[in-house]
């Protein structure tokens, strides 16, 4: 397959390491048989009654049959949920350590070609960034940076695992992908979690909004997740970011198959899936499609269902009062306190641009103080490492 940037999507800059895996073909074939307009109301109730769904039942799921039946589908996730994971949320925060970045995005605010406030973190910076959100109590923390290997080297992103590593007990990564013995070295240096979101997994729409820069090779962010396993991550995170293809519930069932395979052939790998859609940045983008909250949720009960250990993150582009729904149903993490700009948890001496904008800005305790009216459990620490 090739894109309209000229790079086929199976050959790697001379860098990227190629792991011989076929989880992109086995994703790309299951979605062959997936026609959403196929599936019957038969069909939805018969996923919604089983204790194993099968990628068929999945589809079921996310199909427009399934849309008169979500009350029942709620009901029945909710209950697997419980089932799973008690009553417990995950509380965390993202620290945002660079923006810079080589990819041309189109949907990104971070856009090597926006005009933005660009900022890097100093080791100095890092550290009181990471100190301010360690006094709110949470021990779980997600480290992002800019896709660009010039300013957020290896040893970069490394010297931010290692300050997090004085102050948090869980640590995950939100950054570009590497090759396995580059997450070897970011695990020794105390990452034990990598998240990629995938975007879009129609390689002709991925080739439309990926116009330049390391991210237009469509399989070797593919395959991130897979080589962080060999690596020796402790779980990996799934994403198709909702509304970049016109029909979402392909890339919502594409995610969810990517997860199904990669844990089959690692079963003791932990999964999880976030929950984002296209929201506004500093960028309009015309060919949006808009991906209602109703569409958002059918996802999350659909990867619930399907795939009942895995966890579920619902992000901060949605507005407090989703949020506080859907972690009453089937998401099992939730960002508190919040910020996307560099340097947005202390004063720093330059701040950099966030990436899109926030719908949900309420700190640590207000977070925590409305799951517990909701009867949930707020959870700071549910990792504890062997070090």
């Amino acid at each position: 397959m090739t894109f309209r940037t000229g790079v086929d999507a199976c050959d790697y800059l001379p860098y990227m390491e190629n792991i011989g895996t076929d989880i992109l073909d086995k994703v790309l074939d299951a979605e062959k048989g997936f026609d959403p307009d196929s599936y019957t109301a038969a069909d939805v109730k018969r996923a919604i009654a089983k204790d194993r769904l099968d990628l068929y039942d999945f589809g079921a799921l996310l199909s427009p049959a399934a849309v008169p039946f979500m009350e029942d589908i709620a009901k029945r996730a909710r209950q697997v949920t419980r089932d799973h994971f008690g009553n417990s949320v995950c509380m965390f925060t993202p620290i945002y350590t660079s923006n810079y970045c080589e990819n041309r995005c189109q949907y990104c605010g971070f856009n090597h070609d926006n005009r933005i406030a660009r900022a890097k973190l100093t080791e100095e910076e890092v550290e009181t960034e990471m100190k301010a959100i360690a006094s709110s109590g949470l021990t779980d923390i997600l480290i992002l940076t800019g896709e660009s290997r010039k300013y957020s080297d290896l040893e970069y992103i490394g010297m931010c695992v290692k300050v997090a590593k004085k102050y948090f007990t869980s640590i995950s990564m939100e950054v570009y992908p590497v090759n396995s013995e580059d997450y070897r070295y970011l695990h020794e240096c105390g990452a034990d979690y990598v998240i990629v979101f995938q975007e879009t997994y129609d390689p002709e729409t991925y080739a439309q909004y990926h116009l330049g820069g390391p991210k237009r090779i469509m399989s070797y962010r593919f395959n991130a997740q897979e080589r962080a396993i060999l690596g020796g991550m402790r779980g990996v995170g799934f994403a198709a970011l909702l509304g970049l293809r016109k029909d979402w519930r392909k890339d919502a069932f594409c995610c969810g198959a990517h997860g199904y395979f990669l844990q089959r052939k690692y079963p003791y790998a932990e999964i999880a899936f976030s929950l984002p859609r296209l929201r506004p940045t500093n960028v309009h983008t015309e060919d949006d499609v808009a991906v209602s909250e109703r569409d958002l949720l059918q996802v999350a009960m659909a990867y619930r269902l399907f795939m009942p250990f895995a966890a579920e993150t619902i992000s901060t582009r949605e507005v407090p009062r989703f949020r506080d729904g859907i972690v009453n149903i089937c998401a099992t993490k939730i960002s508190a306190g919040s910020s996307v700009e560099i340097g947005g948890h202390s004063e720093v001496k330059d701040k950099g641009d966030g990436q899109f904008c926030l719908s949900d800005t309420r700190g640590v305790k207000e977070v925590r103080d409305t799951l517990v009216s909701l009867g949930l459990q707020p959870v700071f620490n549910d990792y504890v490492r062997s070090d």
